[in-house]
């Protein structure tokens, strides 16, 4: 399979991130703008495509940071803490 051919490599950190529509956006040459969504980069996707051309731009960023919360839990233990016993004086 052919590597893609990137237009740039771009921080997310340069990115603008819209609320709204859960996408992060970064301008294109083209006059509209490349855009990934926060559901891609929690699949550590890192590539974000302009809807108007045929550029896409890699997003430069840490999959760690988008780990759901849940696959955390997940992996943590689910037993309960033993209780403290008062101590006999």
């Amino acid at each position: 399979m052919p590597r893609p051919n990137f237009y740039d490599e771009i921080d997310l950190e340069d990115m603008t991130f819209d609320e709204d529509a859960n996408l992060f956006h970064y301008p294109c040459p083209c006059g509209d703008r490349f855009e990934i969504s926060l559901a891609q980069l929690k699949e550590a996707e890192d590539v974000a495509k302009c809807p108007s051309c045929s550029l896409i731009i890699r997003v430069i960023f840490d999959p760690l940071d988008f780990e759901d919360d849940d696959d955390a839990a997940a992996t943590t233990s689910a037993e309960p803490l033993p209780q403290a016993q008062p101590i006999a004086a």
